[in-house]
């Protein structure tokens, strides 16, 4: 564990990463001295090195050596070997993670003046030097739109205790860099990184239980608190800093294009523990940690205005406001200000109590406390004013604008949450009220175009549809009650609080209107006698599998033309919001195939919102595995069809995304400044003339002929051969999966075995794990093939396609990274695990062909001699990582075999189930990826 692990480059900066992961490898080491011995070490060294001497010549003699070795370890070594190589790969992306910052300090540095590519600035730069004027650069800031939507989806495998940990640990390696510390601070240094190692090594990796919903919201609330109530607004200001730089004749304050929202504790598609009560305690507990941040910065604010009126002269509002609220807010819990000199301190110790009030239940309808946050962004105003009558501007544009930037942003209820139910829930609701209501006896049954017309004529009746002398099943009461919950919340925590209701498999239109008529019946739907429309909750179709991305434009239409609905989208500032599934489609059709319809059904919908004269907003549901449409955000934008992107986008975060995008400030700021970079290229794009046209028609043929080729491939060995589920069960961890408590909900949507009732994440993370990565590259191969058929000519076509055509170049580069993270070799221990050896040989090798012929493809595309040759950084690191995934691999073969074994004998054994779970854990942190 103290070898130097990462050797690309010979730059100073390459050089301190490697010094680091040096550095905490020695330290691991010793941990594993002091905790185990001399001869803990001494193993975890001697597999190590037989796994990178296996890596480098692949000899069968070697491997039956170095299986023998992992397999033949006692179970108590065992047990800690597992748990050394795990850690070790915290450690290492804990290094990494710090190395990203410091290349971006390094970056600037070195670059003095210069502009970094990805930037804010280098954004801005290029609006002014292609000429853009003033007033299109404000239709194109004031267009803007990007929310990044935190789900519980469970894919972060590590605990909220270790993550924390991990944050103590890379702050003090930050530390390494300071050039002041004196030797015995280093030394100190030294000694805390010890410690936290040793603390990280005695601390329990798994769960012993599934964690709530409202641990699930804790753990999301966390990243506001360390990180985004803090960088969201740093990345506002530099916008407006650059945008006043290139553009210095407008005093820019731009409007919130980009938020945070969540479905934590609003996400109820197939998970009974989201109730309406655990809805509304998430509206509390947000609403709770922005007020408390707003009291810390007005605690922190009290320090900077001690303006005194013996040297300065202050508005007359101000004095006016103070005034006001003296004879209003008692100070209760907030200790008066007693010096009358200072009185930017007096209105700051009523602003508190005010805001300890917002709290307080009792203080409901009282003047004591602010019942919208405008009234908050109305007292900061007034001393900003106040503070510039004076010419302190210094301090109202260093502290009052952040502020009232962050309030804008998070409001009292710190993100939008969204409310997600699946269609199937809606349906049954409604039959049992029509039931109910002798309107029709099996609302289920009626066809499709008899539920429209109901549901429309019900939508138009201003009669209600249920009763609360009315007793109704448990699932109706609490489908009813979602829909209050939400007016309730709207009124006590402002409308921005949850305006989205998002439904899962929407697969006709009456799955849309089903949600408007539950929305009309607590009043977040209302139509006047005049016919004037009120509307402040939007049904939001989620299309997941490729034939509801097929279907998802005619629905649209349909709806669209309905009158009362139209009316409500009109309501919502012509705006549609629809979701787009990549994790389904993917796992229905394939990676070019999903992609392919993806792109298809958003030019589709577009062309379609058009003819209504509605803007629609993307939702891009990405997890943040390669096979559920993960990329970097930034990337995720771009890929876009740029005519797309008008109406604004919604993107998911989720999992072990959420943990690396935004636990550290440094990332988290780099993250959503090049998002923002993003944003203003697409827009610019979009206004430019495409030098592509003549052949991107044409391009998009051959794609449309290689996904279906692809599909075909891939939904034969998925869907058509009858031994595949079986292979795939047998040869992956995907039972075991399911017994790590890494979220609140279960795995499956229902208590089913079937292939199409698998959730995608288990799907994505079963194959991960077994290092086959089969869900983001199979049947590429056979895909790309039908169109090359060995002919240079079609090869020079697909090579001009990755240098011109950015989807198919988003395409290729997603299958770099898929193919050389698999490891066939390992995945081939994996398929002995299959019980019958026909199924095991056919299938494998039906896998390894096309693995085969995929990358052979890839190669030939992008000309390199090795996958990612011009991303070296990358590919080194990949590299060097697989010696030390490995014998995890290969110890969770043969734990697997062995459990398996004995559970086939109606037995079973915590202790080797916690092992497999800790080889899972590993396996995760050194892929970087779970589900």
């Amino acid at each position: 564990m103290t070898e130097l692990t990462v050797t690309a480059g010979k730059s100073n900066s390459s050089n301190l990463l490697r010094r680091d992961i040096r550095f905490l490898g020695n330290i691991l080491g010793e941990v594993l001295v002091h905790q185990g011995g001399n001869e803990l070490l001494d193993i975890v060294e001697k597999i190590r090195e037989a796994s990178k001497s296996l890596r480098a010549v692949f000899l069968p003699e070697l491997h039956e050596e170095f299986k023998e070795m992992v397999n033949g370890l006692e179970p108590d070594i065992r047990h800690q070997v597992i748990r050394a190589f795990a850690i070790y790969f915290q450690l290492v992306n804990i290094a990494e993670q710090n190395h990203r910052i410091r290349r971006k300090r390094d970056y600037e540095r070195a670059a003095g003046e210069e502009v970094q590519p990805g930037s804010i600035e280098a954004a801005v730069m290029e609006l002014k030097e292609r000429g853009f004027s003033l007033g299109e650069v404000k239709e194109i800031v004031e267009g803007m739109s990007l929310e990044l939507v935190m789900t519980a989806h469970p894919t972060e495998a590590m605990r909220r205790a270790i993550l924390d940990i991990h944050k103590r640990i890379a702050d003090d390696v930050m530390q390494l860099d300071n050039p002041t510390l004196t030797f015995r601070e280093r030394e100190q240094l030294r000694e805390k990184l010890l410690n936290e190692v040793i603390t990280l090594w005695q601390t329990d990796e798994l769960r012993d239980r599934k964690p709530t919903v409202l641990d699930e919201v804790r753990n999301g609330m966390y990243y506001f608190h360390e990180t985004l109530f803090h960088v969201l607004p740093d990345v506002y200001q530099e916008l407006e800093r650059c945008l006043a730089k290139y553009y210095p004749e407008q005093n820019w304050h731009i409007p919130s294009y980009l938020r945070f929202g969540s479905w934590i504790g609003g996400d109820r598609d197939g998970n009974p523990s989201v109730t309406a009560d655990v809805t509304w305690e998430t509206l509390k507990m947000q609403r709770k940690l922005a007020v408390r941040e707003y009291q810390r910065l007005l605690t922190d604010l009290f320090k900077h205005l001690s303006f005194s009126t013996s040297i300065v002269k202050v508005s007359d509002e101000l004095l006016a406001s103070i005034e006001k609220d003296s004879k209003e807010v008692a100070l209760n819990r907030t200790q008066a200000w007693n010096n009358e000199k200072e009185p930017y301190r007096i209105k700051l110790t009523y602003m508190t109590e005010k805001l300890y009030n917002v709290l307080d239940e009792t203080k409901k309808n009282s003047r004591e406390r602010y019942t919208v946050p405008e009234e908050l962004i109305l007292d900061l105003k007034i001393i900003d004013r106040s503070l510039r009558h004076h010419y302190a501007d210094y301090v109202a544009d260093t502290y009052i604008n952040k502020l009232v930037r962050q309030v804008e942003l998070f409001g009292f209820h710190t993100a939008k949450l969204d409310i997600r139910q699946h269609s199937k829930e809606h349906e049954n609701a409604m039959t049992e009220i029509l039931a109910h209501m002798k309107i029709t006896p099996d609302y289920s049954k009626l066809e499709e175009s008899e539920k429209v017309a109901l549901l429309q004529h019900l939508l138009e009746d201003p009669r209600p549809l249920t009763s609360p002398y009315q007793e109704y099943s448990e699932s109706t009461t609490e489908c009813l009650e979602v829909y209050r919950t939400v007016h309730e919340a709207q009124k006590e925590f402002g409308k921005g609080c949850i305006s989205s209701y998002l439904i899962s498999m929407a697969e006709a239109v009456s799955d849309v209107l089903e949600v408007m008529v539950f929305a009309k019946e607590v009043g977040l739907f209302q139509k006047d006698a005049d016919g004037h429309v009120t509307c402040s909750l939007q049904a939001v179709p989620l299309f997941e599998t490729i034939d509801d991305l097929h279907a998802a434009p005619d629905i649209m239409r349909e709806l669209l033309s309905i009158p009362a609905y139209r009316q409500s989208v009109a309501a919502m500032n012509d705006l549609q919001e629809i979701m787009l599934g990549y994790s389904d489609s993917n796992k229905d059709g394939g990676v070019i195939t999903a992609n392919w319809e993806l792109r298809v059904a958003l030019k589709q919908l577009t062309a379609t919102a058009k003819e209504f004269g509605v803007k629609l907003k993307f939702f891009h549901g990405r997890g943040g595995a390669l096979g559920r449409g993960g990329m970097p955000l930034n990337r995720s934008i771009l890929v876009q069809p740029a005519e797309t992107v008008g109406g604004g986008i919604k993107i998911t975060e989720q999992g072990e995304v959420i943990s690396d995008r935004y636990s550290l400030h440094g990332i988290a700021y780099r993250s959503l400044e090049q998002a923002t970079s993003a944003l203003i290229t697409s827009a610019l794009t979009a206004r430019l003339p495409k030098q592509s046209d003549l052949y991107e028609e044409q391009w998009e043929q051959i794609v449309k002929e290689m996904s279906e080729t692809s599909l075909n491939k891939y939904q034969d060995l998925i869907f058509r051969d009858p031994d595949f589920l079986q292979f795939f069960k047998e040869s992956t961890p995907l039972g075991e999966v399911g017994e790590l408590n890494i979220g609140s909900r279960p795995s499956k949507r229902k208590n089913s075995d079937r292939f199409e009732d698998l959730r995608a994440i288990p799907w994505v993370f079963a194959w991960t794990q077994s290092r086959y990565l089969l869900p983001a590259w199979y049947a590429a191969g056979t895909g790309m093939q039908h169109f090359y058929r060995n002919k240079e000519e079609n090869l020079k076509i697909m090579q001009d396609m990755y240098a011109h055509f950015p989807f198919f170049r988003s395409l290729i580069d997603t299958l770099k990274l898929a193919i050389v993270k698999a490891d066939l070799n390992i995945a081939k221990e994996y398929a002995n695990l299959c019980s019958d050896p026909e199924v095991r040989t056919r299938v494998y090798r039906q896998i390894e062909e096309e693995f085969n012929l995929t990358k052979s493809l890839i190669l030939l595309i992008t000309g390199e001699k090795e996958i990612l040759d011009n991303q070296p950084t990358l590919q080194e690191s990949i590299r060097q990582r697989n010696p030390y995934v490995d014998p995890l691999s290969y110890l969770q073969v043969q734990l697997l075999t062995e459990l398996r074994a004995i559970r086939n004998e109606g037995s079973d054994d915590a202790e080797l189930l916690r092992e497999v779970l800790l080889t899972i854990n590993g396996i995760a942190s050194g892929m970087r990826n779970t589900g």
